[in-house]
């Protein structure tokens, strides 16, 4: 049963601002959404649980799917892995509970559908739904989705393998989707533990019949192939060393920190690192910092790293040139509400909703050509829109776009391997209720993520050379 948000709550939060839905991932990395009546008890067990703070429940942990439908008796939902539990077998799957913006084609309760080879309707994934309604609004009659990188089946003309170039898309009957979003309205709030006040989305309109979907992809494939190749080369490692030292003549009385080795010695990793610009006893200056290394050892630094023009001092950690990481490909998803958060109660809050897929490791990573696993994503994370708190969004989509937020490693919490994990730009992750140390009050965090983003090379100076 739906519960009505009280009156003092009404007045202030008078429109929903988002459509939640919930969804289970299968094995093959697709979503699929939970029936309508399942989405609508997940919901309200997850506000009364995330509503502790208003005193609306207390924290369960998991949620017995069996009492929303009987069919899912063995599944249980636990909450703090966001994983769906089967009890018979032990086999686990990823949840996650989507927002959609109320403005966007899921939350108005539209969902686009491809007819399969044997004439079943299939739902696009949601950003494929949304891109879709736009091009319908716009009145364009032929639709390219291959700038959106989806992949798509073929269709029953086409021969084994290949793809048809255009496929009719309409809007039957509502799917699983979108009768579960006509009743899952829910205010964005809920995040924080408010009630949600649950109604019915309208009804779509059916798009026109005319409209039709490209399935050629080839030439966009082409296009970011050819810029891939065309971009700029990497410099050779030994210049980028001589770029930020300067070679002296005498080596200090000291050790080098980097081989442990007496700097008026050999450098302990001339064994292992050849160069045929620097010597095994060449010793460097670093210019802004001025710390002293055996150049050699500095070059065995760098070529273990990510060898992306940037060195960083081992000493004390300044970087020199523009540091990048080894974050996966994915998206960066920016959001507002006027919702206060605890200590920031004179300003709305920023969303940040971050999305990696599962894919495969690259050269930059531990075990390149194994897969990596993305687990917990979408991940999603707050800041008050505050001055301050706006500056930091900046400077987190310039990290964003230099590879810094995640990378692939071990997991410290669960230990898995070959996973991606923060990478020590710490997040906000709940609203409130800052048990862990991942919510809200914290008068200091604004100002220690600062201090992180500086730490990868992420300052003020890097937003006014945008």
């Amino acid at each position: 049963m739906a519960m009505a948000p009280s009156p003092s709550l009404a007045q202030v939060y008078t429109s929903p601002v988002a459509v939640a839905v919930w969804e289970w991932q299968d094995g093959l990395g697709t979503w699929h959404p939970y029936s309508a009546a399942v989405c609508s008890y997940i919901e309200q067990q997850f506000v009364q649980q995330k509503g502790q703070r208003f005193g609306l429940g207390s924290l369960a942990h998991s949620i017995p799917l069996g009492q929303a439908d009987p069919l899912l008796a063995p599944y249980i939902i636990d909450l703090p892995s966001w994983t769906q539990f089967r009890q018979d077998t032990g086999t686990m799957r990823a949840v996650r509970r989507h927002l959609f913006p109320q403005h966007s084609a899921l939350g108005q309760g539209v969902i686009w559908e491809w007819l399969s080879d044997d004439g079943s309707w299939t739902a696009y994934e949601a950003s494929v739904c949304d891109y879709l309604e736009q091009q319908v609004a716009r009145g364009n009659q032929l639709v390219d989705l291959a700038p959106l990188g989806a992949s798509f089946p073929s269709g029953p003309t086409s021969s084994p393998g290949s793809i048809p170039a255009t496929v009719p898309i309409q809007m039957p009957k509502p799917s699983r989707v979108q009768q579960a979003l006509a009743g899952m309205t829910s205010i964005l709030m809920s995040a924080i533990g408010l009630p949600v006040c649950l109604s019915r989305a309208p009804q779509p309109a059916s798009p026109p019949a005319s409209c039709l979907a490209s399935k050629s992809h080839s030439s966009v494939k082409r296009l970011r192939k050819m810029s891939m190749k065309g971009g700029t080369p990497r410099p050779e490692p030994e210049q980028v060393i001589k770029n930020y030292t300067e070679e002296l003549k005498t080596a200090p009385d000291e050790d080098c920190i980097i081989c442990m080795e007496k700097l008026s010695m050999a450098s302990g990793y001339s064994d292992v690192t050849d160069s045929r610009t620097i010597g095994p006893v060449a010793v460097g200056r670093l210019a802004k910092c001025s710390h002293t290394f055996h150049l050699l050892c500095l070059l065995a630094m760098y070529c273990n790293g990510n060898k992306d023009g940037s060195l960083q001092c081992p000493s004390c950690k300044t970087i020199y040139g523009e540091k990048t990481g080894t974050q996966p490909q994915g998206k960066m998803e920016v959001f507002r509400f006027q919702v206060s958060l605890p200590g920031h109660e004179d300003c709305g809050t920023i969303l940040i909703v971050y999305t990696i897929p599962h894919g495969i490791q690259g050269p930059e990573h531990p075990n390149p050509g194994k897969p990596f696993t993305a687990r917990g994503f979408p991940r999603q994370c707050y800041l008050p829109d505050s001055v301050q708190g706006r500056k930091v969004l900046e400077l987190l989509k310039v990290a964003w776009k230099r590879r810094l937020i995640f990378t692939v490693g071990t997991s410290s919490t669960t230990g898995e391997t070959d996973t991606v994990v923060w990478n020590e730009i710490h997040h906000k992750t709940e609203m409130d209720r800052n048990v862990t140390g991942h919510g809200y009050p914290d008068p200091n965090y604004l100002q220690n993520v600062l201090a992180e983003l500086a730490a990868q090379g992420v300052t003020e100076d890097c937003l006014e050379q945008q």
